[in-house]
């Protein structure tokens, strides 16, 4: 009777070191848990802050493609508009450059000289106040007068 005793208070102390062993492991495993969800919840945070910046991000260039779409469509319409100017009355620059050497060079510098200007405007140069308040066909710069004189209005 005394054997039997013994090993069932055997058993209910191992029953009791196994059940003390598993709290101190459960909670081992729950502080681990604990860290992990830290971590877990900082990444989504770091996530959520990525996606908003690469939001922003995003729409800056689709802003900054639509600003360039339409300094593009206004280039174009310019080099129509010289396109027109030059190739009218079916000139012959070749001839008139033989006929009147000085005349054609005069135009030819003045016209490089604006051409250079618009390429820098183009290239992000600030305008100029003379630029800004020109309102005269006079005043302009005739080889880019949209994007070169915005308070031009031709008529």
């Amino acid at each position: 009777m005394f054997g039997i005793r013994l090993f069932l208070i055997g058993i209910v102390a191992t029953a009791i070191a196994g059940g003390g062993y598993y709290v101190v492991k459960l909670q081992k495993d729950n502080a681990i848990l604990k860290a992990n969800a830290i971590k877990l919840e900082s990444a989504v945070a770091d996530q959520k802050q990525l996606i908003e910046n690469q939001k922003k991000d995003f729409t800056e260039i689709l802003d900054a493609n639509n600003k360039m779409n339409e300094l593009v469509g206004i280039l174009k319409k310019d080099l129509e508009d010289l396109d027109k100017r030059f190739n009218k009355k079916n000139r012959d620059v070749g001839k008139l450059a033989i006929a009147k050497t000085k005349s054609i060079e005069r135009i030819t510098n003045g016209a490089s000289a604006l051409a250079t200007r618009c390429i820098e405007i183009a290239s992000g140069s600030p305008l100029t106040e003379a630029e800004l308040n020109a309102t005269k066909k006079s005043e302009i710069n005739s080889e880019c007068p949209s994007i070169a004189n915005p308070n031009y209005i031709p008529y």
